[in-house]
């Protein structure tokens, strides 16, 4: 594998600062959330323990319930989530919000652990209102969050409040009680409907974590988890993070997911652009160090089709200058082979080759994985090894995902 690793900065910023701070304009910038109220905490404190990203919208769900199922990567003493209304049309209002943790052992129930549940509060209020195109962060919500643990994040909509931005591909069992609110209950049984999405929630922060900062991965489907099983944590960046809990630490990283699938770096399908959601969705997260750059392979074989590598080339440049202006580390990922996929062409495969040759040695990024050489088929490099392969000979399943996780060299995290 081929590793490419410099040191570009003579410091290291205090980027977690950064993160409920506007970021600076940029044609290219995302919103940035906004807290709910001046905490009295030093941010550097706060590390990202999860996230999810933006995808689009779906309809409103007045009434109801959701509770979401949330995986930690590092632990805390006490936590914060952030909401959002990125996506909507209108001011959302959310009159209930609990954290809890899951009933141990059982991925895929709405039981909240006896004794864990609590309200979280925006400016020492039980109920929020966001607005339009931005998210908030709770105040500190007083629990204990261990690392490699599952969390309830429950959010009660009393009125319809137009299209709810969510993440359309959770791989993870989430829950919905149709009537009432009942964020507050520590048992499920309300929660009779199950949802394959993250509704609202869009992160989780840690205080006190023991970890150096966190890393965020910016992908595609790749990332988000297809192939992987559902309500396991198999997707490669919670791989990446079973990885790094073994470390010292002060090395250790939280790892956030801001993988949507679909996702393309130039336009806007399967979501927001990467370049349009950098900023809110990697460079202002609560501690983040460093960034992974796998995307690409949608602007190769999607409709229309990036033929032209010089383009794409062009969109690593800028992420990678404004990751540097914050301080943060960027590592680039060669794209993945997709040979057997229905979108395969020749044509197609040049451009992808053509693209993993520039990764690979055109000296831009801080450290380089090569996620090509780690899957590719010995023998047929167009295609990923049939032992990683789910069955559509582009995504990858759990074998191929910890095949992911393991070709990263986490020195080439932090410096």
């Amino acid at each position: 594998m081929t590793r490419v690793i410099k040191a570009r900065h003579l410091f290291t910023a205090l980027v977690t600062v950064l993160a409920l701070v506007p970021p600076t304009a940029s044609a290219d910038a995302g919103p940035t959330p906004r807290t709910g109220h001046d905490h009295g905490h030093d941010q550097a404190h706060w590390t990202g323990t999860w996230e999810t990203a933006p995808s689009g919208t779906a309809p409103a769900l007045p009434g109801a319930s959701i509770r979401n199922v949330v995986h930690t990567s590092v632990g805390g003493s006490a936590a914060r989530v952030r909401v959002s209304n990125r996506l909507g049309t209108a001011p959302l209002q959310l009159d209930a919000i609990t954290v809890a943790l899951q009933e141990w052992g059982r991925p895929t129930s709405p039981n909240a652990a006896p004794g864990s549940l609590r309200v979280a509060t925006f400016a020492g209020r039980r109920t929020v209102t966001i607005p339009v195109g931005q998210d908030m962060v709770s105040d500190p919500v007083d629990l204990p969050i261990p690392a490699d643990a599952n969390l309830l994040i429950s959010v009660h909509t009393p009125a319809d409040s137009g299209p709810a931005t969510y993440h359309r591909s959770a791989f993870q069992a989430n829950f919905l009680a149709r009537e009432g609110d009942r964020t507050a209950d520590e048992p499920g049984a309300a929660y009779t409907v199950t949802l394959g999405n993250w509704y609202y929630v869009t992160g989780v922060d840690v205080l006190g974590a023991p970890a150096a900062g966190s890393v965020v991965a910016l992908g595609d489907s790749l990332t988000d988890g297809t192939g992987s099983t559902d309500s396991t944590n198999h997707r490669w960046p919670d791989l990446l993070a079973a990885r790094l809990r073994t470390l010292p630490a002060h090395r250790r990283l939280g790892v956030l997911n801001a993988g949507i699938s679909g996702n393309r770096l130039l336009l806007g399908s399967g979501g927001p652009s990467a370049l349009t959601r950098l900023d809110a969705d990697a460079l202002s997260r609560a501690g983040v160090r460093v960034v992974i750059v796998l995307e690409g392979i949608n602007d190769i074989k999607g409709t229309p089709e990036q033929t032209d590598p010089l383009a794409i080339e062009d969109a690593y440049r800028r992420i990678v200058e404004r990751a540097h202006a914050r301080g943060i580390r960027v590592v680039g990922a060669t794209i993945t082979p997709y040979g057997g996929y229905g979108a395969y062409t020749e044509s197609r495969e040049a451009v992808r080759l053509t693209v993993n040759a520039f990764i690979r040695n055109a000296d831009l990024f801080d450290a380089v994985v090569d996620f090509d050489a780690v899957v590719r088929d010995p023998a047929d490099p167009h295609r990923i090894r049939p032992a990683y392969d789910p069955g559509d000979h582009l995504h990858f399943n759990d074998t191929g995902m910890q095949a992911l996780a393991d070709g990263i060299d986490l020195d080439t995290l932090l410096l």
